[in-house]
């Protein structure tokens, strides 16, 4: 069993940045791929970002490729979200996911989900 706890969520005005953190429980969070997915009111969850237990990277291009990074450090067992040059469409309830080696863009592929953090970006 994962345990998921994110943080670093907030306002911010259009322009600005946050870095949303990720803790995870667990002796093998080395071994996880961590995705991050947000979710507007009305909307479904979009994928974010995810970053494999190769380290090996992937983003939503369409939207925020060149702003966003993710980054783990396995010594803390912590996935990290740094999003620049935020936007008013950037505003949903950020979630972190996890799941055991692989997984990619959907959903349906990770196991563990945390509860979420607000990211609310006015223009």
């Amino acid at each position: 069993q994962v345990q998921l706890v994110e943080s670093g969520g907030g306002l911010v005005q259009a322009g600005g940045s946050l870095r949303l953190s990720c803790a995870a429980s667990g002796r093998t969070f080395s071994s996880y791929t961590m995705g991050w997915f947000r979710q507007a009111p009305g909307k479904e969850r979009e994928f974010v970002a995810a970053i494999r237990w190769s380290g090996g990277t992937v983003y939503n291009g369409d939207s925020v490729k060149g702003r966003f990074t993710i980054s783990r450090d396995n010594a803390k067992n912590t996935v990290y979200l740094q999003m620049n040059s935020l936007k008013p469409e950037d505003s949903a309830v950020y979630y972190c996911a996890a799941r055991y080696r692989y997984a990619d863009v959907s959903t349906s592929e990770y196991d563990y989900w945390g509860q979420g953090t607000q990211v609310t970006v006015s223009s």
